[in-house]
């Protein structure tokens, strides 16, 4: 949790398991924003300033841990390739962003009252 001219700025990351874990925080829920918006993987890793090969492995990550892919991707060429959310995808990203609206609004008091705790930048 870090400070923010509005207050505290909530990142959260779940560990989401069943046979092999995933770690769904901030990076994952944006990259899958960006491919969506973008229409492209590559583009959205450029966006992000992260390496294709970092973003594909991503991807990879969230296929393999949901029962369907969240990411439908197609090749380049000549016609060129492109990806796409998939309905799983649009899911993942709407529960996550459900569950960061949550936490901000019902546990807000507890993100200040833990903010007031902190050391202040600067100081060590």
């Amino acid at each position: 949790m870090t400070q923010t001219a509005n207050g505290p700025r909530l990142r959260i990351k779940l560990r989401l398991e069943y046979d092999s874990p995933l770690i769904l925080g901030p990076g994952k829920a944006e990259l899958l924003a960006r491919i969506d918006r973008l229409g492209s993987i590559s583009a959205a890793a450029r966006e992000m300033g992260m390496s294709y090969k970092r973003a594909w492995t991503l991807v990879e990550e969230m296929n393999v841990a949901f029962a369907e892919p969240v990411i439908d991707s197609a090749r380049g060429g000549p016609g060129g390739g492109g990806a796409r959310v998939t309905p799983t995808g649009q899911s993942v990203l709407r529960h996550y962003r459900a569950l960061e609206a949550l936490l901000r609004e019902a546990g807000a008091e507890d993100l200040h009252a833990l903010n007031a705790l902190l050391r202040p930048q600067g100081s060590t």
